[in-house]
């Protein structure tokens, strides 16, 4: 291998893996914030805020690591034209079209492994993904009750609040909840708590030694009970999905499903998810081929401006696959015409950004005195 590939090679191998841990950095700052969040609001458990941070990056990094790949050829070839490397490599015989090839060295292992993590690796990460949360829904709202933390159940119809038991044998400390029915608004406090399971698996929750205050809204009835014991009958939420969680739900199942499922249902939801894990690596080898002429500015007029439509170049690219996905999906565009539409449209900027770089332009004429 030439001076010239290797010394490319290296620089992108490099360049690729700091924007690749920067991006993950970032984006594991993000998640666990709005994991966090979820978790503090009663969504999801504290306990699986970890393993879902792990499987919904695996999720993403199909597109991390197409961007960084990107932003790594583009930087490099960038930084060529900046220190004038490129006139160095211009008069020892070589020209932009010699980068193809190490770009590609790079670009064809990386697109490798995003088909796998497309066909194989995300499916079964959005499976684990639903599986947790499933699974939390299907708890009973006693098992989403933690101590120090106000929870909202059944769509904010009970919020309860617990404390630290203080005596030997209790499950609860204090707990303070409020309830909303048809006709009242319930406050109830407590000195503790505990689970009672009955003979027939109904679950209570067994407050003790407290006080319930019933408020009728709108009108000036008011009632006050004391209590040494009053149990409080604990369900998993219930409801009927609206439409556009309904539509979400299945989108996030059709996610999950493994690639050879797909291909064995003829539906257009099937056939518009088959085409986004097609489009991933695909895309992944045409940006880092568009990004050598992009890099090819001219060190003189700065480098700003070609960066900042490089970006919007990248960012335009992957939402049209997106935005084909959706028109996939709702019958608007034929599987045969979405699969290779966008690609085809970027292939050939590619091609005529690199004839206008490497097209040898005439001199100018003098003007005649």
């Amino acid at each position: 291998m030439s001076l010239f590939k290797r010394s490319v090679i290296a620089e992108i191998t490099s360049h690729a893996g700091v924007v690749l841990s920067t991006l993950l950095v970032v984006w594991l700052s993000v998640l666990l914030v709005r994991l966090l969040g979820e978790a503090a609001g009663g969504e999801i458990g504290a306990d699986v805020v970890l393993g879902l941070a792990t499987f919904s990056s695996i999720t993403a990094l199909p597109v991390i690591l197409s961007v960084s790949l990107f932003i790594a050829v583009l930087t490099t070839v960038t930084r060529s034209y900046r220190e004038s490397e490129m006139v160095v490599w211009f008069a020892s015989g070589l020209s932009l079209r010699d980068w193809v090839g190490p770009v590609l060295r790079c670009a064809v292992p990386v697109a490798i492994v995003i088909a796998i993590l497309t066909m194989a690796a995300s499916p079964w990460a959005y499976r684990q993904i639903e599986e947790y949360r499933q699974r939390y829904e299907q708890r009973s709202d006693l098992s989403k009750i933690s101590t120090g933390q106000f929870i909202e159940t059944e769509d904010g119809a009970r919020v309860f609040f617990a404390e630290e038991p203080v005596e030997e044998g209790d499950e609860m400390g204090r707990i303070i909840a409020r309830v909303i029915d048809p006709e009242w608004l319930s406050v109830i406090t407590a000195h503790s708590a505990h689970i009672q399971v009955e003979e027939n698996g109904d679950r209570f929750l067994v407050l003790a030694e407290g006080h319930r205050y019933d408020i009728k809204p709108g009108q000036a009835d008011l009632r006050l009970f004391d209590f040494d014991s009053y149990g409080l009958r604990l369900e998993s939420k219930g409801g009927e999905d609206t439409v556009e969680a309904a539509r979400r739900a299945a989108e996030q199942r059709s996610k999950a499903r493994p690639t050879t499922q797909l291909l064995n249902d003829d539906t257009d939801r099937s056939r518009a998810q088959i085409m986004w894990r097609l489009a991933l690596p695909v895309a992944a080898l045409n940006l880092a081929l568009l990004a050598i002429p992009l890099g090819a500015s001219n060190p003189r007029l700065g480098r700003s401006g070609d960066i900042l439509i490089a970006g919007l170049i990248g960012m335009l690219y992957m939402n049209l696959i997106n935005l084909s996905r959706g028109w996939i999906s709702g019958g608007e565009l034929s599987f045969g015409v979405g699969v290779w539409l966008v690609h085809a449209i970027f292939l050939a900027l590619m091609v005529y950004l690199m004839w206008r770089k490497l097209r040898i332009k005439a001199p100018r004429q003098a003007s005649a005195a």
